[in-house]
């Protein structure tokens, strides 16, 4: 069985989902529930001996050494991580605790039990770190995309917290021989995202006539990855990958994002017209946030080269399935959209720009 951190969140739960499409191997979710983890995601699968959910925080240390003694999963997935940019600029604490200390007490109980368990079993055992090109820092508009030689330049308190995950995960291998991968994906998009993100906050902004809030000039550039192609990346290098090595996850789609926003509106507009006018009217330029990173890129040639995964989506067989799946949910985007969400984003962005966009 595996057991996976952070499964009821928006990468996390496309992995259930994934998973369960194509396997039939269990799996044990360990989950916060913080705001953004949200249990319906994968209720579907939740059956005893088959996917079981455990409420808890990766940072305790006595749940995670229980879960592992009584479970002994053959691979720990670590996707539970504070990832909001926006968030971490006003309240860095929690990234710090979260994504450094929660992965260092994961280790830490993880190594402990790699250690105990006995010869064939110990060289199968995996863990498997999920992580983000924003460590990289920005590129300029000519530079050549990320690779996994690229040094470390964080600019956001998110940022620079995962970059301290990554290296602990390095050190953990290099020191203890504790058997690790690490997979550094670009901007995932797809069903189930929480909507304090640039595409779902976009989708539904429109459908409610908000202002669609734009960072800046618009001209940030991202690759954007369909998140079910990052999952089948995941369960790729989880098989094949060589412990220690890191592996770059993109999906070769480099684009605005003023070019993501009226390719959704466009989208909207052929799915579900307004009463009056096109959805490209509601688009607001804001004041951009502090520190934001110019380009993103990533290049996957590591991961094509000694895996063979690449990405299935392009952006704009990815984005209509995304828009598509957003129109026709309206049950679980109602049961993200609570109060505390709301007076999050008001306290943060004021009334004029709430839900405001995460631009990514």
């Amino acid at each position: 069985m595996l057991l996976i951190t952070g499964a009821a969140g928006f990468i996390g739960g496309n992995f259930v989902h994934h998973w369960f499409a194509q396997r039939s191997e269990p799996v044990l979710v360990l989950d916060k529930l913080t705001y953004a983890g949200n249990a319906q995601t994968i209720a579907e699968f939740l059956k005893p001996g088959v996917c079981e959910l455990v409420q808890g925080d990766i940072g305790d240390r006595a749940l995670i050494a229980r879960l592992l003694a009584e479970h002994r999963p053959r691979a720990v997935l670590h996707f539970a991580a504070e990832s909001h940019v926006d968030r971490s600029i006003h309240g860095p604490g929690e990234f710090i605790q979260t994504n450094m200390v929660g992965t260092f007490s994961l280790l830490e109980e993880t190594r402990a039990h790699w250690s105990s368990l006995p010869g064939a079993e110990r060289d199968a055992f995996r863990l498997l770190h999920v992580s983000t090109d924003e460590v990289y820092g920005s590129l300029r508009e000519t530079d050549p995309p990320f690779s996994e030689t690229t040094a470390y330049a964080p600019n956001s308190p998110y940022s620079a917290s995962k970059a301290g995950s990554d290296h602990l995960v390095r050190a953990y291998h290099h020191t203890y021989g504790l058997p690790t991968l690490t997979t550094n994906c670009s901007n995932n998009y797809g069903p189930y995202h929480f909507p304090e993100k640039l595409i779902p906050l976009m989708i539904l902004n429109a459908l409610e006539g908000k202002p669609l809030p734009v960072y800046g000039d618009g001209l940030n550039i991202r690759d954007w990855l369909y998140v079910r192609d990052h999952c089948e990346a995941i369960c790729q290098v989880l098989d094949r990958g060589r412990p220690g090595e890191t592996y770059n996850v993109g999906g070769k789609n480099e684009i605005r994002n003023i070019d993501v926003v009226t390719t959704i509106c466009r989208k909207l507009d052929a799915l579900q017209p307004r009463a009056s006018g096109r959805y490209d009217e509601l688009i607001t330029y804001v004041k951009d946030r502090p520190g934001h990173d110019r380009r993103y890129a990533i290049d996957p040639g590591k991961i094509e080269r000694e895996i063979g995964w690449q990405p299935a989506e392009t952006f704009a067989s990815g984005i209509d399935k995304t828009v598509r799946w957003y129109l026709a949910n309206g049950a679980w985007i109602g049961g993200v959209h609570s109060g505390a969400y709301r007076q999050w984003l008001q306290l943060h962005y004021g009334e004029a720009a709430a839900p405001m966009a995460g631009a990514a």
